[in-house]
């Protein structure tokens, strides 16, 4: 049948041919495409006879072959990264091609909400970066691929922990409850950064304003990052290999007392030994040392991929072994994915079938930030171990540990698994019309153990044997798209018709329980029933427990799009989705996206298309609305729940109270965000450089809030409700220069530069109204207790509050300045005299991105910088103070506070301690050399590289890294128990067979 339907299509193709050909006999052309300033071959070229299905594609030499109907045909070359050409065949039976780079060519295909669209055809804020411009070396997750690269995108690495995710947002906060991350689709499925491994992603497109971003309705408020993986190669078999070894120190260490400071201290009399304190212990211990190593990690890529232009495939396997700087951390990770394409009917009917299945192990049993904070603050003439060999604990009974004994006196293991299906077959009933249907499934679950020991302290102290806990978790995510395209050019116009329909089911569950007083440690967390406590509870003990849950929600949307384009001159976009959510209350069950942007191509006016200097330049405007659900499934329903802790005992019978723990609101429904956005797209002097320029309006509305409601007449003492608004303004500006452009010698610049400005405008309405337009966020902990930021109405997010110093008096307290702006001792400070004191959140993000090149070698250097904000210091908050004598302190506790005298001031939340945070980072140097293969056939590439990252940070912040936390409503804490951020060093290999 499939024998039938093949010669069937052969022969309608070849009546068609005869249509439109006449009788002119076939001619078979051969030839070779290159690249113009390398003059390498260029394999996987597509090579076309122009409106026809006839083409080929490179093989790895560069050559192709392919027959033609006669002389007059067109054959149309085109390769992503290079300037599309057509070529009239005439007499000529072998060509030599060279296609020319253009990073701004009008050609070059950027992935949008569902399809893909001529770069020259964009009408939104839309950034992509390649494969080639990633960030080179060892990366963690996409997020880190693309640092510096997009204007308006933040890409933080905030902590140093093999486990952790980077960062990211988009043009600022525009949410108060709800989550502030873009939707991060894995080739249109969702997932997150770390989903498929950095070595197997092809490009990542970044759709950056609403107009781009209504197509995804609830859940593109935050801009929507499109991760591509490598795809299909209609070429022989390829295996290539990417492998690496990192090695990992502390970027930058706060300086401590050391022993010898102690020992001098006592000398000098600042610390006075007594019967009950003693300050000297006859040791010197760094004990930073004691809990960390130097980490070694390794990562192994290898890919497949190969086929024809009937078949063809990728695999890979992706295997990394990451040691995290504290002892004991490690992430050992196995993701492989398989990609397999089939086309048939004469390519009317194409399928895919994608599988990636991920399995990651950590060890999960130890909390590394206290472990942290107890080795910074303890005696370091103290030691580890006593003369009997058992651990030293603190003789004085301070609030600190042994940092290095729970390390190792715990057992805990994470496994977390991985696997998303996806497949999707396109019918192409006639030419230019695609029927799509994709269908998903992506389960993620994971186990969890932890143990500690019988000699563990919290067992010692508590006089337990042992303690463990088990859980589990599972995520089901399903999701089926159904979708159609018509392209249609007539004359001067074209235009793309697009229509859908999605539905996502996605299901949370699991289960938790811990024990204790085990008979024996041999069973660690896996014999939970054989705890004592779980028995001694019934008898009103508490030693043991355990919970579960299960949530659902469901999404389903209606869309549309219409892309029209007149003469390649004048650009339309419009777009709608309607869009249901389970998560909504049932007066809002559903709601409408619209989106209109439009282009108008300058360069093509007749005043401007014989410039020799302008050879691109587009002037656009777009508004789009988006939303964002709720985090949470049911919050629009009431709720009571049986409160167990509360259990009482009745007539021989165990009850346990119904207590509401939620309003209902039926008017719950999705935060708003109507955004307005202005660019320019421009590309000079033959496109060595160009750049874009966009200008930004953001304002959410319906911003979900937490409002205290009397009770009664309600159940519970709060709602959540939408009442707030917000808004963001700002400027993105990309610029990109090919510097130098020759055979042997290559230099480009990539500059990024984006500012914006956050308002908070409203948090109530007519119904929901606060008591205050302000409220308290963050916090400093104990012994401190004060909150560290304030939200106000007409300020932007991330303001610091707080006391602000100005002098200090002759005894060594803080002075303060009061609410009417004079001067007072912080002994009579008033909560009213709190004022802003900076603000957590950079105005201004710039990224500078050079790549040299000279023959076989290259150069890449990624520098990176943020400006205009300020962090808070907790590490100097809490240890640059002498007062606190029984925990170590910072060696600048004993410099003159502005220039006066030594602090003789208890811990207090002041200015004092709050910096600028301005920071210029080398962020990645990578030095890679291809090399000369000779004979060699059997291996065609092969590359050597040597990266550094998070190299060197300028910076007159005095903490140990100016990329802190930016999420959420107090940024700009940075922690006293952060996981030090890391500086990386990585020797690779790639070859390609």
């Amino acid at each position: 049948m499939i024998r039938f339907i093949r010669q069937t299509g052969i022969l309608c193709l070849l009546m068609i041919s005869t249509c439109l050909y006449g009788a002119a006999p076939a001619i078979t052309v051969s030839g070779t495409v290159t690249d113009k300033v390398s003059g390498d071959p260029l394999p996987g070229v597509s090579v076309r006879v122009k409106d026809t299905q006839t083409g080929a594609v490179t093989d790895a030499k560069g050559h192709f072959r392919l027959d033609v109907p006669g002389s007059a045909s067109v054959l149309v070359i085109s390769f992503t990264g290079y300037a599309t050409q057509e070529i009239t065949v005439g007499n000529r039976s072998s060509l030599l091609i060279t296609l020319e780079t253009s990073s701004s060519s009008l050609d070059e295909v950027v992935v949008i909400g569902y399809g893909k669209q001529r770069k020259g055809d964009v009408t939104s804020a839309v950034a992509s970066v390649k494969r080639d411009d990633f960030v080179k070396g060892y990366a963690r997750d996409a997020g880190q691929l693309i640092q510096g690269k997009v204007a308006g995108l933040a890409v933080v690495t905030s902590s140093g922990d093999p486990n952790a995710t980077t960062q990211i947002s988009l043009r600022g906060n525009s949410t108060l409850m709800s989550t502030t991350e873009p939707l991060v689709l894995i080739d249109g499925i969702p997932g997150a950064l770390n989903t498929v491994p950095p070595e197997d992603i092809e490009s990542v497109d970044v759709l950056k304003d609403g107009s781009a971003a209504a197509i995804y309705g609830t859940r593109g408020t935050n801009g929507v990052v499109l991760i591509t993986t490598r795809k299909k190669s209609a070429r022989p078999a390829t295996i290539n290999y990417d492998g690496y070894v990192s090695v990992q120190t502390i970027a930058r260490k706060m300086e401590f007392l050391d022993a010898e400071d102690y020992r001098r201290l006592i000398r000098e009399g600042f610390f006075v030994p007594t019967a009950d304190e003693k300050y000297d212990y006859g040791t010197s211990t760094d004990w930073l040392k004691e809990i960390t190593h130097t980490p070694v990690s390794h990562t192994h890529n290898l890919s497949l991929q190969g086929g024809n232009g009937q078949t063809n495939y990728v695999a890979t396997i992706n295997y990394r072994q990451w040691e995290g700087l504290f002892k004991r951390s490690k992430n050992e990770q196995l993701t492989g994915r398989a990609d397999i394409n089939h086309s048939m009917l004469d390519g009317k009917l194409k399928m895919n079938l994608n599988v990636i299945a991920r399995n990651r192990v950590y060890f999960s049993a130890p909390n590394y930030a206290y472990i942290y904070r107890q080795a910074i603050i303890r005696n370091p003439t103290d030691s580890v171990y006593d003369y009997a060999g058992k651990w030293k604990e603190d003789p004085n009974g301070y609030f600190y540990d042994n940092p290095v004994r729970p390390i190792y006196e715990v057992d805990g293991e994470s496994r977390v698994s991985e696997t998303r299906y996806n497949g999707n077959v396109v019918f192409t009933p006639v030419r230019d019309l695609n029927i799509k249907l994709l269908l998903s499934s992506v389960k993620s679950s994971s186990v969890t153990g932890y143990f500690e020991t019988f000699d563990h302290k919290a067992s010692e102290t508590s006089r337990r044997k042992g303690y463990a806990s088990r859980g589990t978790s599972i995520v089901r995510d399903n999701m089926m798209e159904l979708t159609g395209d018509y392209s249609r050019s007539v004359q001067r116009h074209k235009f793309t018709v697009l229509g859908g329909y999605s539905y996502q089911d996605v299901t949370f569950e699991g289960f938790s329980m811990y024990n204790s007083d085990f008979p024996t440690e041999l069973y660690t967390y896996n014999r939970l029933q054989s705890g004592d406590q779980l028995r001694l509870q019934t008898q009103g003990e508490v030693g043991s427990g355990m919970s579960s849950y299960k949530n659902n929600h469901k999404l389903a949307g209606f869309f549309g799009r219409l892309n029209y384009a007149w003469d390649d001159r004048y650009l339309l976009m419009l777009s709608v989705r309607h869009e249901g959510s389970s998560k909504f209350g049932r007066n809002y069950k559903w709601g409408t996206f619209p989106a209109i942007s439009a282009g108008w191509r300058i360069s093509k006016e007749s005043f401007l298309a014989g410039s020799g200097f302008v050879n691109d330049m587009k002037l656009r405007a777009g508004f789009g609305v988006t939303g964002t659900v709720p985090t949470d499934p049911y919050l629009s329903l009431i709720s009571l729940n049986y409160d167990g802790a509360s259990r009482f005992l009745y007539n021989g019978t165990w009850v346990q109270p119904l207590v509401p723990v939620r309003n209902p609101n039926p008017d719950l429904r999705w935060e708003k965000k109507e955004e307005y956005n202005a660019g320019l797209d421009f590309a000079l002097w033959k496109s060595r450089i160009n750049g874009s320029i966009d200008l930004y309006q953001r304002d959410t509305r319906d911003m979900l809030y937490n409002f205290p409601v009397p009770v009664p007449p309600n159940l519970f003492g709060s709602t959540i409700a939408n009442a707030g608004r917000m808004r963001n303004r700002g400027v993105e500006v990309l610029l990109n220069y090919d510097i130098i452009r020759t055979k042997d010698f290559g230099l480009t610049s990539n500059i990024t530069w984006s500012y914006n400005k956050n308002t908070l405008l409203s948090i109530s309405n007519d119904l929901y109204k606060t008591t205050n337009d302000f409220f308290f966020a963050g916090h400093t902990g104990e012994p401190i207790q004060l909150t560290t930021h304030r939200v106000q109405v007409g300020q932007p997010i991330g303001d610091f509050y707080g006391y602000k110093s100005i002098d200090i008096d002759e005894n060594g307290k803080w002075i303060i300045e009061g609410e009417d702006g004079k001067p007072k001792p912080i002994g009579e400070a008033q909560p009213n005299d709190r004022k802003v004191l900076g603000n957590g959140i950079p105005k201004h993000t710039a990224g500078w991105n050079l790549a040299f090149r000279y023959k076989r070698l290259d150069l890449s250097v990624n520098m990176r910088g943020q400006f205009d904000y300020q962090i808070l210091n907790f590490q100097r908050l809490y240890y640059e103070n002498p007062t606190i004598k029984q925990y170590n302190m910072l060696k600048t506790a004993f410099h003159n506070v502005y220039g006066k005298r030594q602090l003789d001031n208890p811990l207090a939340y002041v200015s004092y301690y709050i910096e600028d945070g301005d920071h210029w980072k080398v962020d990645n140097v990578t030095l890679g050399y291809n090399l000369d293969l000779g004979a060699a056939s059997y291996l065609k590439q092969a590359r050597v590289y040597a990266s550094a990252l998070n190299l060197l940070v300028i910076t007159g912040y005095k903490g140990i890294d100016p990329e802190v936390n930016r999420l959420g409503l107090d940024p700009g804490n940075d922690s006293r128990d952060k996981y030090p951020t890391t500086r990386t060093f990585t020797l690779g290999i790639n070859f390609t067979f």
